[in-house]
């Protein structure tokens, strides 16, 4: 018994590594498989016969020979399934759709007026049933929903405290669960920035990274080794409410002096990020100056974070990507004599490649590596 159960296990992780050969390097061929694999071809044959029959390969004709028969192309079926990913934010639900490369199909943004807990998750159902309504059709439907929520998220999916909501212990992954009869996915919206980030834009050559997601508040995710880390509790990123003011002013978490305070979207005491931003492109001084000043602050929080993790590369990402140009001098000065230059030779720093939408990606990668890893019948 214990051979079938290791005979059965080693056949699922031969399939899962042609599958994942087949996604990255189509079109391939199975010879090309067998020799990038270190599988026999029978093997090969055999595991790419069944990924076509459970319609996630596809044969798409004849390529060059080099000497022989021209081999028979494979590619991965990339709209067998779709993901949604969200983006649960203060002042907006953001939902995506995308195909299981990750690219995206269908995109839709809502605005968000109110925190109150009933109206917002009413709100957050709807926009998700109206992206599955909008999905193509194809063999496995939405393969999973992934979210990413501005606050402190568990390992069961339960949001534990999101102090921009002013929520506590709200258990969101049962609720859409339940709604959807769907895989569901939960997780702090920097750490599914960071994880998007990684798969999809600026971090794919690196593997040691802190993203940080700036939006109305501040939130980080951290990659060591090219996976997040966690901390003991599955708790960590939360630097958003690290202290840079020793008597600052009162933050939602309850502390004082949080660095979200001072380097976030919502920052300015006199102006909200939009006006701010359209003052700076018109060339108002106030608008430039304000920038500035959130470019410092963040500069300070960064200085910290390189002397502290001293990362390959750190991400800026969200909502602030949009005023890169206003506020990069300020933040490369801040951290130039801030951060120990032994620390700093060593980190890049850059904005997010996938600008506003890192966080949606993450989370539509949460629903796609789900649907590959899960144990179920399209895979053994």
């Amino acid at each position: 018994m214990k051979t079938t159960g290791d005979q059965f296990l080693v056949k699922k992780i031969n399939k899962s590594i042609v599958l994942d050969t087949i996604r990255e390097h189509s079109p391939i061929s199975r010879a090309a498989v067998s020799k990038m694999t270190g599988l026999n071809k029978g093997t090969v044959s055999s595991l790419v016969q069944e990924l076509i029959d459970n319609g996630l390969i596809l044969e798409i004709g004849t390529g060059k020979s080099s000497g022989g028969r021209k081999p028979v192309m494979l590619l991965f079926h990339e709209t067998a399934g779709y993901a949604i990913g969200v983006e649960l934010g203060v002042s907006s639900i953001r939902t995506i759709l995308t195909n299981l490369n990750g690219d995206m199909i269908e995109e839709d943004q809502r605005p968000l007026d109110t925190t109150d807990q009933d109206q917002v998750i009413e709100r957050l159902f709807s926009a998700i049933q109206a992206m599955i309504e909008r999905t193509p059709s194809s063999r496995y439907g939405i393969v999973g929903i992934g979210i990413g929520v501005p606050g402190i998220v568990d390992e069961k999916g339960q949001i534990l405290f999101a102090p921009n909501l002013d929520w506590e212990h709200v258990d969101l992954h049962t609720l859409v669960s339940e709604q959807f009869g769907l895989p569901v996915t939960i997780d702090n919206e920097a750490n599914a920035g960071a994880v998007g980030e990684l798969q999809y834009g600026a971090g794919r050559s690196a593997s040691n990274i802190v993203y940080i997601s700036v939006s109305e508040g501040i939130g980080t995710g951290i990659m060591i080794g090219g996976e997040l880390f966690r901390g003991a509790a599955g708790l960590s990123g939360e630097m958003g409410h690290m202290t840079i003011e020793a008597n600052g002013r009162k933050c939602r978490c309850g502390n004082k002096g949080c660095w979200e305070l001072y380097a976030s979207a919502s920052a300015h005491p006199n102006f909200d990020f939009k006006t701010l931003l359209r003052m700076a492109s018109d060339g108002d001084a106030d608008g430039i100056r304000g920038f500035y000043e959130i470019g410092e602050y963040l500069g300070i929080g960064i200085s910290t974070i390189i002397n502290t993790f001293n990362p390959e590369l750190i991400i800026i990402g969200n909502q602030i990507s949009r005023a890169e140009r206003y506020i990069t001098s300020a933040i490369q000065q801040t951290v130039a004599s801030r951060s120990l230059s032994y620390h700093r030779k060593h980190t890049t720093i850059r904005f997010a490649q996938l600008e506003t939408r890192s966080t949606l990606l993450g989370a539509a990668y949460y629903a796609i590596s789900g649907f590959f890893s899960k144990d179920r019948a399209t895979l053994v």
